[in-house]
Order: structure tokens, then C-alpha cells, then sequence
């Protein structure tokens, strides 16, 4: 892998069931999804291609949609599953951040971001 090869997809905003407290199930949230895909992208870079890196465009549809129809629970929960659509779509390790504004009083957002790679799926199955 070429050294610090990333793709951003930044500040994602989705609208989804997610949370603990009944109100919280009641309606959609919004939620702001960031996702920092490492890859080795000299063979795009090479061949001018969409075949030879992640499409971001369908990356952030499959992220928008599984966002909105998964109503999790924890916000942990959606980000494993985040990082697992990255991967099948081709990234070799995926950092997903997802924040939850006004989740906490006085706080802008309430926060999680993990970090996955092929790997730790195979692991954990």
C-alpha cells in the first residue's frame, strides 16, 4: 500500500432511528457520518478507472441507507456494521466516526469512532 493512501467521505448526514430512550425511537435523528478509507489507490491513480478504487458515490448510499432502515440501539453498533460495508466495498482498513449532535446536554455531539480492517472481520466473523 502506498504510504498515507485515503479516501475521505466527510460530514455525511443521515436521519435514523438510534438510541436507548423510547423518545429516541420514536422519530429520526440526525446523525454526521465520517468514514477515512486506506487503500493502496496508485492503480487508479494509474489507470484513470472507478473499477480500481472505492466509489464513494455507492459507498455513501449503501452507508445512507443502512443508516436509515437499521434503528440500532447504540451508535457502536452502527459503526461496526459502517466498517464492514467499507471493507466489502474495497477498502483495506476503515475509520468511522459517527456523531450524535446535541445527544448530551451542553455538548455539541456525543461521539464513537472505531477503527477496522479486513482482518479484524475475519477474526471476530
Amino acid at each position: 500500500m502506498a504510504a498515507g493512501d485515503r479516501i475521505h467521505l466527510r460530514d455525511l448526514r443521515v436521519r435514523a432511528i438510534v438510541g436507548i430512550h423510547p423518545w429516541e425511537r420514536e422519530k429520526p435523528q440526525e446523525l454526521v457520518i465520517n468514514l477515512t478509507l486506506y487503500g493502496d489507490l496508485e492503480k487508479a491513480a494509474t489507470t484513470d478507472a472507478i473499477g480500481d478504487t472505492v466509489h464513494y458515490g455507492t459507498l455513501a448510499k449503501a452507508v445512507v441507507a443502512h443508516a436509515q432502515s437499521a434503528g440500532h440501539r447504540l451508535i457502536e453498533t452502527l459503526a461496526r456494521e459502517l466498517a464492514r460495508i467499507a471493507l466489502e466495498q474495497g477498502a483495506e482498513r476503515v475509520v468511522v466516526r459517527i456523531d450524535k449532535p446535541w445527544a448530551v446536554e451542553h455538548a455539541a455531539a456525543a461521539s464513537v469512532e472505531l477503527e477496522r480492517s479486513r482482518a479484524d472481520f475475519e477474526r471476530l466473523g
